[in-house]
């Protein structure tokens, strides 16, 4: 017997519907201003919080925004706002 893979079927249907990925896959959407500002929209929580770095949880694994003087603007249930000098945005596996 096949193992089912739910991470799959829901990627064929949302392709098939033409659904918004980042909807229906949990998917984090980053917007980025410049280098001084980063709206992350679908979020978890913060796992990691200073000056240099922001780890950020997501559906998908942690998204780690990395500068100098980084400051969380706004924590809201949707979106997160990062301010700083922003050097690096990097996903990370699980």
């Amino acid at each position: 017997m096949a193992k089912f893979d739910r991470a799959a079927l829901k990627k064929r249907i949302t392709t098939t519907f033409e659904l918004p990925r980042d909807i229906m896959l949990d998917w984090p959407t980053i917007r980025m201003i410049g280098n001084e500002e980063i709206v992350l929209s679908n979020h978890k929580g913060i796992a990691e919080y200073n000056k240099e770095q922001v780890r950020i949880k997501t559906g998908v694994g942690p998204v780690k925004i990395l500068g100098s003087s980084l400051v969380i603007k706004e924590i809201g249930p949707d979106d997160i706002v990062v301010v700083g000098k922003i050097d690096a945005v990097v996903m990370l596996d699980r």
